[in-house]
C-alpha cells in the first residue's frame, strides 16, 4: 500500500524561505536520529517510560486478582456487578484522561505530560487503598485509569519519536508487552498479601494497591533525564533546543556529534508553528487520514474487548467455574502473563522484517480462532482449571503483540502535530466500544451461570478479532523500517 504523503494537509500558505526564515526551518534531526545504533541512552529511555506498561498491568491484574477478596471485604462486599461497574469505571477513565491528556501532550510537549500524568496515577492509586464503599472505590479507579490513559498517549508519542526506525516495531511491542511483567507483580502480590495467615480479610487488597503508588515514585526520579522530542521542538519553534538534544544524544551514544553535511542524512523543510488548530487536526484524522482512522478504530477497538472482556473477568470464571478459591488465582495467572510477554518478545522482531500487515494479520486471526476453540472446550467442560489456563496462555502468546501492534499502528502512521491525540482518539473510541462494555457484559455473563452465555461472549470477541484481521490486510500501512516523517509525513512540511 502506497504511504499517504497528502500535500493538502498544508493550510498555511507556502511562502519563500527568504521572505520567512524566522519560522521556515531545514533540518536533519530525524534522519539524524534514524541513524543511531541502540544505546545505553535508549535502553534507559525504554525502562523509564516503558513502566507505565508495567504499572497499568499491576493495576488491571490488582483488580482481577484481588476481586475475590473484595467481594469477601468486611467493609465492601462487592457483587459481581460491582466489580464489573468498577473495572468499567477504570477503563472509563482511561479514555477520557487519553483525550484530555492527548491533546495537551500535542500542544504543551511531551515531557511536561509526563509529570502530570504520573502524579494523578499516584494520588489515585493510593486513595483506592483507602476506598470505603463502591462509589468511592469506582471513582478512584475512575481517576487512576485517567492517569494511565494520559500516560499512554504521552508515552507512546515520545517513545516513537526517539527509537530508530529500524527498532521501532519491535521496541514498542516489548514495551507494551511488558504490562505483563506489572500482571506477574501483581499475581505475586495478591497471593502473598491475600493469604489469610498473611493479613486480615479487610487490609490485604488495601497494601497491594499501594505498591503501584511505591512503584510510581521510583519511576518520577528515573524521567528525570529523559529529553522532550526534538522532533515536537523543532517544530513548535524551539530549533536550537532540539539541535542541542540531538548533539547530546550522539554524544551519548557514538562519542561525538555525527555532521549533518553527510550526504546520508536527508533533510526536511517545516514551517514552524505553535500549535496546530483543531480544524487541521479534526480535517487530518478524519479526512485526509480516513482510511488510517479506520483501520486504527477497528485495531483498537478488536483488541480492547478482546482483552479486557477477558481478562478483567478471568478471576470469576476461574472462582465461579472451576471452584479456585481467591486466594489462589494469582497463581493461575502467572503462566497466563508469561504467554502474554514471552509473544512481543518472539515475534515482535517479525513486525520489523515480514512487516507490520502480515504480522497483524496472522496475530489478530490465530487469536480469534483460538478463543473460539477453547470457548467451544469451555461449554463441553472438557478443561479443568490447569487446561483453561493453558488455553489462555496459548491464545494471548498470539493476541498480546496483536494488541500492542494496535499501539503500534495509531502512533506511527499519523503526522508528528497530531500523534498523541491520535493514540487518544482511538484508543478511547476503541476502549470505549471494547474495553468498557466488555468487563460489564461478562461479569453479567458469569453472573447466569450459564457456560453457554459466557462462550457466546467468547464467540464475539472472536469474531472481532478476526474481522480485524481481515481489515489489517487490506487497509494497513506498510511502516515498518521507514522513518516517521516518511510514513506520515508532518503537517507543517514545507516543499
Amino acid at each position: 500500500m502506497e504511504l499517504q504523503q497528502n500535500p493538502a494537509l498544508n493550510y498555511a500558505p507556502v511562502v519563500p524561505a527568504a521572505t520567512a526564515t524566522d519560522r521556515i526551518v531545514e533540518t536533519s534531526i530525524p534522519s539524524r536520529l534514524d541513524a543511531l545504533p541502540w544505546s545505553g541512552f535508549h535502553t534507559r529511555v525504554v525502562l523509564a517510560l516503558g513502566i507505565t506498561w508495567i504499572l497499568d498491568g499491576l493495576e488491571v491484574t490488582l483488580a482481577g486478582a484481588l476481586s475475590g477478596a473484595l467481594k469477601q471485604s468486611p467493609s465492601l462486599h462487592f457483587s459481581n456487578l460491582d466489580l464489573g461497574i468498577a473495572n468499567s469505571a477504570y477503563l472509563a477513565g482511561a479514555v477520557l484522561g487519553a483525550l484530555g491528556f492527548g491533546w495537551l501532550t500535542d500542544r504543551i510537549g511531551r515531557k511536561k505530560l509526563f509529570f502530570i500524568t504520573l502524579a494523578l496515577y499516584l494520588s489515585a492509586t493510593a486513595a483506592t487503598a483507602l476506598s470505603w464503599d463502591v462509589a468511592s472505590y469506582a471513582l478512584f479507579r475512575f481517576l487512576t485509569g485517567a492517569g494511565i490513559g494520559g500516560e499512554y498517549t504521552a508515552i507512546n508519542s515520545t517513545i516513537q519519536e526517539l527509537v530508530p526506525a529500524r527498532y521501532r516495531g519491535w521496541t514498542d511491542l516489548v514495551i507494551n508487552g511488558s504490562f505483563w511483567i506489572g500482571a506477574a507483580m501483581g499475581a505475586v502480590a495478591a497471593i502473598v498479601l491475600l493469604d489469610p495467615a498473611v493479613t486480615g480479610p479487610d487490609l490485604g487488597w488495601r497494601l497491594a494497591y499501594l505498591i503501584g503508588a511505591s512503584i510510581g515514585l521510583v519511576v518520577l526520579l528515573m524521567r528525570m533525564w529523559i529529553p522532550e522530542s526534538p522532533r515536537w521542538l523543532m517544530i513548535h519553534g524551539r530549533p536550537d533546543q532540539a539541535h542541542a538534544i540531538v548533539d547530546d544524544i550522539e554524544r551519548s551514544v557514538i562519542g561525538r556529534d555525527q555532521d549533518a553535511s553527510e550526504e546520508r542524512f536527508t533533510t526536511v523543510r517545516l514551517k514552524m508553528r505553535d500549535h496546530t488548530p483543531i480544524r487541521e487536526v479534526v480535517h487530518t484524522l478524519f479526512s485526509a487520514y480516513r482510511q488510517r482512522a479506520l483501520v486504527g478504530l477497528v485495531l483498537m477497538s478488536a483488541q480492547a474487548f478482546f482483552y479486557n472482556a477477558i481478562f478483567f473477568t478471568f478471576a470469576l470464571v476461574l472462582t465461579d467455574f472451576y471452584g479456585i478459591s481467591a486466594d489462589h488465582v494469582g497463581w493461575y495467572l502467572l503462566p497466563f502473563a508469561a504467554g502474554n510477554f514471552l509473544g512481543p518478545l518472539l515475534l515482535g522482531r517479525l513486525f520489523d522484517t515480514l512487516g507490520r500487515r502480515v504480522m497483524i494479520m496472522f496475530t489478530y486471526g490465530v487469536s480469534g480462532l483460538l478463543l473460539a476453540l477453547s470457548g467451544y472446550l469451555f461449554t463441553i467442560g472438557v478443561l479443568s482449571a490447569q487446561g483453561q489456563t493453558i488455553a489462555w496462555m496459548v491464545i494471548f502468546f498470539f493476541a498480546s503483540p496483536a494488541a500492542s501492534a494496535a499501539y503500534l499502528t495509531v502512533s506511527e502512521t499519523f503526522p508528528l502535530e497530531v500523534r498523541a491525540l491520535a493514540i487518544a482518539v482511538f484508543y478511547a473510541v476503541g476502549t470505549g466500544i471494547g474495553g468498557v462494555i466488555g468487563p460489564a457484559l461478562f461479569g453479567a455473563l458469569i453472573d447466569t451461570g450459564s457456560r453457554n452465555s459466557v462462550f457466546a461472549g467468547y464467540l464475539l470477541g472472536a469474531v472481532l478479532m478476526i474481522a480485524a484481521a481481515i481489515v489489517a490486510w487490506r487497509y494497513a500501512v506498510s511502516a515498518e523500517r521507514k522513518s516517521l516523517e516518511h510514513v506520515a509525513r508532518p503537517l507543517a512540511f514545507m516543499e
